[in-house]
């Protein structure tokens, strides 16, 4: 009971929007209504600056990770309910409640919650991550790729319980799905590359 209660709650404290908060409280703007209308850290700090995207990629990430946290204190460190709970963080990201489903695209939130639930796959693909963004520039190339590497990672490094390779499944098909515009522009040689500083005023 408590474990299904750790994911509802888990859904919940990803529905924060951190970006649109961290924005709102420090220029006044709707960070919907600049860049590409995306609540995520990469927007922010495109659209208002390096100290909003880090505070607002340390608060996605910081929620994914409490979600884990939360379904191993409540659930008694079962496997079953850690993963699902990391599901719901980032469904809750991607589509919150708070703002009629139209959310980020979880990348910072996954790494929270991963970095919980099976940090060796994750540092793997982080580094896969690293290498993919120097090389081309592209964060969400490199979300992309590192996202479909993930569940590889935890099946060769781990051999995990079901729902952990379930819970991998499907958050990388999340994070794909969510950058199908990312993906389109790519290949129309219009995707934005990667710059650690405002561009849009």
């Amino acid at each position: 009971m408590m474990g299904a209660v750790a994911v509802v709650l888990a859904y919940l404290i990803g529905s924060i929007p951190f970006g649109l908060i961290v924005v709102k409280l420090m220029t006044g703007a709707d960070v919907r209504a600049a860049g590409s209308g995306n609540i995520g850290a990469t927007n922010v700090l495109r659209t208002t600056g390096r100290k909003a995207g880090i505070v607002t990629l340390v608060l996605d990430g910081l929620k994914g990770a409490a979600a884990v946290w939360m379904a191993i204190a409540l659930s008694g460190g079962s496997t079953f309910w850690m993963s699902f709970a990391a599901l719901a963080v980032l469904a809750g990201h991607a589509f919150p409640v708070w703002l009629h489903f139209k959310g980020g695209k979880a990348v910072a939130t996954f790494t929270g919650a991963f970095a919980v639930l099976t940090p060796l796959p994750l540092l793997a693909i982080a580094l896969i991550f690293v290498g993919v963004v120097a090389w081309t520039r592209y964060l969400s190339l490199g979300s992309v790729i590192a996202a479909g590497l993930f569940p590889v990672a935890c099946f060769l490094i781990l051999h995990p319980e079901w729902p952990v390779m379930v819970a991998s499944l499907a958050a990388a098909v999340l994070v794909i799905d969510r950058h199908r515009q990312n993906i389109a522009r790519i290949r129309a040689d219009e995707e934005h590359v990667f710059q650690f500083r405002r561009t849009i005023a």
